[in-house]
């Protein structure tokens, strides 16, 4: 059978930069960084105390009270986004046949926050099990979709996906073969995440993973640096409305990109490490590139993982120049984290849009702070440091890699018409 081509026609962003899809741009493009002194919680005894927060988010402004206390908060961030995106494709909720609209979504960890409250009550309690009874649906990963389709009457495929940090770009490309084969013509599609919390800060801090650059909160995600630390911890959503091509041409819709392809793979390596020479990236990047039907050579941008730790960034490079060859070097190649920090299961999400809005402007963003170069680094690769740099891009690439060993990659044209 014929595959469907793949559009995006929505875009949704709440993020430690922008609370919209317009001043997420804008703070992309002026290289703001999101990072700053925690706000949720007293930080005297943690090694790392700060983080990529949002910034005057207030649920009240999306929900009633109510419904806000049943939300835990990486839910409202993926209803908010959900919502914008929604609005932005223009879809007619009245006449669009629902039964074949969908949400696939991602989240790497879910209602943590929810989670670490009921357990946090019940120990300072007398031993009587006085649990909320929402603990359970604030808490579980996939009532984001659910909410999602239940607010808007949304009948078809509908789930969470969860790889870790590539859960949203999981839930990308488990939408863009939804669509392909003809199950679907819209899928809501993105990833959510609230981990800035007392549990999240803790555990990742527990596993050396975090900065601790306590005195420059706004300089410690340094992707590519040589004095990097360790990733910032960031939160927020991003959507994505991806329509079957037809679909969206026969209602007239706006078209930001297509999704041309995506692909999977594992490092088989390590719990929490990236294998040193990036063979699992090689393999996604590889598989990408082969779903999309591209060559090496057609690629003019990567929005990296790069998340700013000793390892995983030289891993990605080294994978990088694997895979493109002497091409590796006429490539924009940057870490938007360097500004939003590390969504983890949203991190696929904004960082797809940030490669969409790369096309839609011919404009690169930058990778900010960095100031000390990298001797393990290949020096001739364009990082796209400090400064965002003009380019046309007609293919866009964006990578994201989880604990125990998760690679997806996706890949976005500019459209001629």
């Amino acid at each position: 059978m014929e595959l469907k081509r793949v559009v995006v026609t929505g875009l949704g962003a709440l993020t430690p930069i922008g609370n919209n899809l317009e001043e997420y741009w804008e703070g992309l493009k002026s290289g703001k960084s999101g990072s700053a002194p925690i706000t949720y919680f007293d930080t005297e005894k943690f090694k790392t105390k700060f983080a990529c927060e949002l910034k005057n988010f207030n649920p009240l402004d999306h929900f009633d009270r109510k419904e806000a206390r049943k939300l835990d908060r990486f839910a409202q961030y993926a209803m908010v986004s959900a919502d914008e995106a929604i609005e932005d494709s223009g879809i007619d909720l009245e006449t669009v046949d629902k039964y074949r609209v969908g949400v696939i979504w991602g989240a790497g960890i879910g209602g943590l926050e929810t989670f670490q409250n009921e357990v946090i009550n019940f120990a300072e309690g007398d031993g009587t099990p006085r649990f909320n009874p929402f603990f359970i649906p604030k808490m579980i990963a996939d009532i984001a979709p659910g909410n999602i389709s239940i607010k808007h009457g949304f009948m078809g495929a509908n789930y969470t996906t969860v790889s870790a940090c590539a859960s949203s770009a999981n839930a990308m490309i488990d939408a863009l073969n939804n669509i392909r084969l003809g199950y679907s013509d819209v899928i809501v599609s993105g990833g959510s995440e609230a981990a800035v919390t007392i549990a999240g800060m803790g555990g990742f801090n527990a596993m050396h993973a975090l900065s601790t650059r306590n005195e420059s909160p706004e300089t410690a995600s340094r992707p590519f640096d040589s004095t990097r630390d360790g990733f910032v911890l960031g939160e927020g959503a991003g959507a994505l409305i991806l329509e079957e091509y037809e679909h969206a041409k026969a209602r007239g819709a706006k078209i930001y990109a297509e999704l041309l392809g995506g692909g999977l793979s594992s490092d088989a390596y390590h719990m929490t490490a990236p294998h040193p020479e990036g063979d699992g990236v090689v393999a996604v990047m590889k598989n990408c590139l082969k779903n999309a039907g591209l060559k090496p050579e057609d690629v003019d941008v990567i929005n990296t993982h790069g998340t700013s730790t000793p390892l995983g960034d030289v891993a990605e490079l080294k994978a990088i120049s694997k895979v493109f060859g002497d091409h590796a070097k006429n490539m924009n190649i940057n870490s938007t984290k360097s500004m939003t920090g590390h969504l983890l299961g949203a991190a696929g999400a904004i960082e797809a849009i940030a490669s969409i809005l790369s096309m839609k402007y011919s404009l690169i963003p930058p990778t900010i702070n960095h100031e000390n170069i990298d001797e393990n680094i290949d020096p001739e690769l364009n990082l796209t440091l400090n400064k965002a740099q003009e380019r046309e891009v007609k293919i866009a690439m964006s990578n994201t890699f989880g604990f125990g060993g998760h690679n997806a990659c996706v890949v976005f044209k500019k459209l001629d018409e």
